[in-house]
This record gives C-alpha cells, sequence and structure tokens, in this order.
C-alpha cells in the first residue's frame, strides 16, 4: 500500500509495520530472496540462522517458488565452503556468523571474492576472544576480514539491518563483489523496536530472480576453470585484474541505495551526515552507538547551543572518502569513535582511513575537494565487548574536540583509564536524551523465567496496540539461568534513536525483594513513578512492612506507586508443565503492565480490548508451540491484569 510523503512525493512502499529484532528483520529478507543457507551456530548470530532453518522446516519457497535449503555442517570454515559451492553452481545463498566464526572463515573469504561469487553474509559484529571470551558487540571480528576484497555495511538499527540485507545482495549481483552485512551483536540483533519490513512485492520488483542473473559455473556444458594454480607472472596479473571489478562498485551501490530511498522513502547512501551545515565539531563513527550520539548531539544543540554535527559511515567497503572529506572539511575537530582498539597501530581503521582521506585531499588529488588544512583529528575505542555507550561519553567526546589540539588525540570512554574521556562543568549530570513523552521500563529478574520474550511481547503489544514506537532490549551476560539479569523497554510517540541501557525510568518490575541485597532497583525511578514487586500473595500491609526502611523513604519522597503480584502461584495454578512454571512467570506481568500504566486509560480501551490485541502478540510470539501454550499464555496475562494489587505506603 503506497503512502504520500509531506511534500506529496509517494512512496510505493512504505513497509510492514511491526516490532522486530535485527535477526527477525533480516531471517525475512533473506527467507524471501535466497534459495538456500550455510550456517553454523555462534552467539549472537544464531537467531538469524535458526529463523531460516524454521522457514525450511515450514516447508517455504522463496519469492520466485523455489523450495528454501539448509545446511549446518561442522564449523563456520565448512559454512563458508558450503556456500563457495553453492554459489558456484548458480545459488543464491547466505550465511549467518559472528566473532570467532567469522574470522575461521577467513580463508574461503579470500576465494569467494576472487572467483567473483555475489553472496551476502549477515554479521552480528562481535568482540574477539583476545585476553577473555566475550560474545558481546565488538567490531573486532568485522576488521580481521576486511582486507579479503568484500563490501562491508554498517547497520545501525533493525530497520537498517533488512535495507542493507536488499542493497548488499543488490549490488554483490550486479558488481560480482560480495557482501558483509553486519549489525551489532545483541544490540542490534536481539533488540525489538518498531520499525517497516520490506514488502515481498519490493524485494520481487528490486532483486532479479536468482535464475535470471546468476550464473552455474559448474555446468558441465559450460565447463569454466576456477581455483587453478598460478606462478608469479599469471597470479599478478589475474589480482591486479580484479581491481575492474572494484572500479564500478560504489557508483553501482550509490545507485542502488537511492533506488531503494526513492521506493521506500527510507534515505541510505553511503554515509549519513546529520546537522553538518553549521557544525564545528563532528562525531563520527558506525553501528548502533551513532543512535545515541545523534539523540546527544540533538540534545547539545538545543540544551547547550554547541554547533555539532555527526556522520554516520554506512559503506566501509567501499570507503566514501570523498564523500566524508567533504562533510568534514569545515569543521574545527573531528573525533572518531569505534568499537574496537587496534592498540599496535598509530590509530583504529576507521580514523586511519579517514586520515589518510584528508593526505590525499591535502596534496590535491583528484575527486576530492581541495583543502590548504585539515582538522584535528582525535580518535577513541568505546563500546567494547558490548560495553555501554552513553549520552555522557558522547559529550565528554564533543568537550574534548573543543580543546582542538590540547585534548586527548587517541582516548576511550565508559570506564576508569588515565586515557578515558569524562563529562566535565557545572551540569555533567547525564542527560535524557529519550523522545518526549516516552514511558520507559526496567525489570530486575532471573535468567529464566521469561522476562525477556516478556519485555519484547509487551513491546509488541504497545506497537500494535497504543500505535507507539517501542524498543525492547535485554542486558544480556555470560551468566545462566537462575542468576540476575535486566531488561529495559521504551514506548514512544517518535522514533526513538539511542542504544544505552536506561538511567531514567517509570516503572519497575521486580522479581523480589533480594533485588535490593543486590542492586539499587528505585534509582533513576521517576517521581509518581510505579513499582511493581512479584511476590507471594498476603495482606497488602504485610508487603509494605517487607521493605526496607530505605526503600521506603525513598518510595514516599517520590510519591511511587507500588503494586504487587503473585506470579508463582499464578502459573502454578494454569500451567500444567512442571518445567514451565518458572520460565512462565513473565508473561504475567504483561497484563500487569496493561493495568498499572496510563496507556490504555489514555485511550480508553476496555479490558476485553486489550486482550483482543495480547492475543495476537502471544500468538505470533508462541503460536508454533501448541494451542495449550497460547491458552495458557492468555489465561496467565489476564490472572496478571485481575490479580495485581495496589499496596498502601502509608
Amino acid at each position: 500500500m503506497s503512502t504520500t510523503t509531506s511534500n506529496d512525493q509517494v512512496i510505493a512502499f512504505p513497509g510492514i509495520r511491526t516490532t522486530a529484532d535485527g535477526s527477525s528483520a533480516v531471517a525475512w529478507v533473506e527467507t524471501h530472496i535466497c534459495t538456500g543457507a550455510a550456517a553454523y551456530p555462534i552467539t549472537p548470530s544464531t537467531n538469524m540462522g535458526v529463523a531460516f532453518q524454521q522457514a525450511v522446516a515450514d516447508g517455504m519457497s522463496n519469492l520466485w517458488g523455489d523450495k528454501l535449503v539448509f545446511f549446518e555442517p561442522e564449523s563456520e570454515h565448512s559454512a563458508a565452503s558450503v556456500c563457495e559451492g553453492y554459489a558456484l553452481a548458480g545459488g543464491r545463498v547466505t550465511n549467518f556468523t559472528a566473532g570467532q566464526g567469522l574470522v575461521l572463515m577467513k580463508e574461503v573469504l579470500y576465494t569467494i571474492a576472487g572467483k567473483r561469487l555475489p553472496i551476502v553474509f549477515n554479521i552480528g559484529a562481535r568482540a574477539l576472544t583476545v585476553h577473555a571470551l566475550n560474545v558481546h558487540a565488538g567490531h573486532d571480528d568485522v576488521m580481521a576480514v576486511a582486507d579479503c576484497g568484500w563490501g562491508m555495511l554498517f547497520a545501525r538499527n533493525a530497520q537498517e539491518a533488512a535495507d542493507l540485507c536488499l542493497i548488499a545482495r543488490r549490488t554483490a549481483e550486479e558488481s560480482h563483489v560480495p557482501f558483509l552485512n553486519i549489525q551489532d551483536g545483541f544490540l542490534t540483533t536481539h533488540t525489538v523496536e518498531t520499525m517497516c519490513l520490506p514488502e515481498p512485492e519490493l524485494m520481487k520488483i528490486y532483486l532479479k530472480p536468482p535464475n535470471e542473473i546468476l550464473h552455474n559455473l559448474m555446468d558441465p556444458e559450460n565447463p569454466v576453470m576456477s581455483g587453478t594454480v598460478q606462478n608469479q607472472d599469471a597470479y599478478m596479473r589475474g589480482k591486479i585484474a580484479q581491481r575492474s571489478f572494484y572500479g564500478p562498485l560504489r557508483g553501482n551501490l550509490k545507485r542502488n541505495f537511492a533506488e531503494l530511498s526513492k521506493l521506500t522513502g527510507r534515505k541510505l547512501d553511503l554515509i549519513e551526515t546529520y546537522r553538518m551545515e553549521d557544525a564545528e565539531f563532528a562525531i563520527v563513527g558506525m553501528g548502533s552507538f551513532m543512535e545515541t550520539a545523534r539523540s546527544t548531539v540533538d540534545w547539545l544543540r538545543r540544551e547547550r547551543q554547541e554547533k555539532v554535527g555527526l556522520i554516520s559511515v554506512i559503506s566501509y567497503r567501499p570507503f566514501p572518502a570523498e564523500e566524508i572529506v567533504e562533510a568534514l572539511k569545515k569543521v574545527k575537530a573531528v573525533s572518531i569513535l569505534e568499537r574496537l582498539d587496534d592498540a599496535c597501530a598509530p590509530e583504529n581503521p576507521l580514523a586511519r582511513d579517514i586520515k589518510a582521506a584528508f593526505a590525499d585531499a591535502l596534496w590535491g588529488r583528484d575527486g576530492y575537494p581541495k583543502l590548504s588544512k585539515i582538522p584535528v583529528i582525535q580518535h577513541g575505542a568505546g563500546g567494547l565487548g558490548g560495553r555501554d555507550v552513553r549520552a555522557g561519553d558522547f559529550i565528554a567526546i564533543v568537550e574534548n574536540m573543543k580543546a582542538l589540539e590540547r585534548g586527548k588525540t587517541s582516548y576511550c570512554v565508559g570506564i576508569k583509564h588515565h586515557d578515558a574521556l569524562v563529562c566535565q562543568g557545572k551540569d555533567d549530570k547525564e542527560p535524557d536524551i529519550r523522545p518526549k513523552g516516552s514511558f520507559s521500563v526496567r525489570g530486575h529478574s532471573i535468567g529464566g523465567y521469561g522476562s525477556v520474550t516478556t519485555s519484547k511481547i509487551i513491546a509488541s503489544v504497545c506497537g500494535d496496540l497504543f500505535d507507539l514506537n517501542v524498543q525492547a532490549f535485554p542486558r544480556y551476560g555470560a551468566e545462566k539461568k537462575g542468576l540476575p539479569t535486566t531488561y529495559y523497554i521504551t514506548v514512544a510517540p517518535k522514533p526513538i534513536a539511542f542504544h544505552q541501557e536506561l538511567r531514567q525510568v517509570d516503572l519497575v518490575f521486580l522479581n523480589d525483594m533480594s533485588d535490593f541485597l543486590r542492586a539499587s532497583p528505585l534509582e533513576g525511578l521517576s517521581s509518581g513513578g510505579i513499582l511493581v514487586l512479584q511476590g507471594r500473595k498476603c495482606p497488602p500491609k504485610d508487603v509494605w512492612l517487607g521493605f526496607p526502611e530505605k526503600a521506603k523513604k525513598t518510595i514516599n519522597d517520590k510519591k511511587i506507586k507500588v503494586y504487587s503480584v503473585d506470579t508463582l502461584s499464578i502459573v502454578r495454578e494454569v500451567v500444567k508443565t512442571p518445567d514451565l512454571v518458572q520460565r512462565m512467570q513473565g508473561i504475567v506481568l504483561l497484563g500487569v503492565f496493561l493495568k498499572v500504566t496510563p496507556m490504555a486509560m489514555e485511550r480508553s480501551l476496555s479490558r476485553n480490548q486489550l486482550m483482543v490485541n495480547v492475543e495476537k502478540a502471544v500468538r505470533k510470539y508462541f503460536g508454533k508451540r501448541g494451542e495449550q501454550v497460547v491458552h495458557d499464555n492468555l489465561v496467565c496475562v489476564r490472572r496478571g491484569y485481575d490479580e495485581v494489587m495496589e499496596i498502601p505506603t502509608a
């Protein structure tokens, strides 16, 4: 269904509005356009492969009627080799990987590029094991393979993960250059947010059928020799000859960005510049933390009148050198933040490339703007291993830029270290960069209690029922089931542009009173906010007596409303399968959320109206597990809504 923008431009394919994480967004695209996938499970890319495998198990065909196939060999190296063979035979194939898995593939990545096979691999970018194992976001893995001859596109959110998947595929097939479609592990792969899935009709128009654009190089009727052994002269001739494939690459990619933007109304390009028209200082980076940077730039402009802008690099390969220099040529200083730390080099990879681009511009290389001087260039590391990159970190980066040559040339953010930048000045309190009208939730729970899934369902319900933008994500750790976990939800009338843990919240879900011993669950809870305790059913006054005195004072000083619900008893009475008793306690909180938050009341929605939409969301997440599972979850939600009780705090 087409829509019309404010300037009367008709958008043919605005997308299917929904809530999804980056993994689901990529799987949606790949299961519609590919014929096959080969992958070996590795966190945090596994969900993409599982979704593709599920589509195969369901007997799904792609848009052109080809039955999907899925291969799971014995390693990531083997998975890449399967993709190589599949593409050589003329198939449209994909892969999902991360971290050590991607590096293990490196040998094969070179040969895929050398044989000009137009494959797209989807990466949940992850820190590599260096001094310790880490399964969270980092760009170590993708930068370790940046020299393999692949295109590299960086998504900041689930929407871009889907759109770039399409753009990468079309460009790969037109240019005979394979591509990596990169999103940050967990921070994007597992964050549920409001987005628009590309319509099947759009994908069918945007891409050619596999049998029309791909070539079977293993056809015995048309034999081709590949993978030969070559000596000195032939090898160099062949290697340099490959430059002809890379020359047109940037032009093809720009054209494909523009074409998808025209069809969808979602603007995409090699780089995105934001508030750079009069900027004196600029932040540059790639990936999810650039959304937090964007909201921080707005705050700095509004609250401090700082002339700050930013550049998000979407295409790292091919590298948009001329565009970056053009965007930065008038600033006093630029600061490049990267999600890795190459300590043995003068700076990290993106900073090196930007410095080289300015060097080319300074001596007058064709295609670059003419310069007589370059800005001060600072560079740093942040967000390693999924570490939070906050608005305060970007404020500190801007303060460091304002010091120009006196500032730290090489820095880090987010930790205590002699190279670290921290906010200075009288108003260095962490700013609230949420959109106006936001409502945020922080949940303190236990791994295995179903709370993370519940947070995603709450986000889905709010997005569908209240027509709000949503974001839901857990603070994942290496801990196993039974240990503390934290999750976050934000709903807002406007798009949510940040990827950071929430310090300002309006509702706190508390698993039990013991959370007061290991955390500060009331920290950041707004005045007039809501606290929901999962506790044993007992008289309300007895619940209040169980609170620590310090917590009681905070609750009364901030006029916090307190509620309690006995999730354990509800689930024990509803669920017939013992192993689900623990896991389903979280779903009760969906009913509680709908009862105690203002969204339903503001829209005059009745209990029955709410539950109709709850059923849609529950079926979306649990429908394939059987009707009994759906029924039990719905009963738990309804009982949570009906049985939550307010606790008097006087």
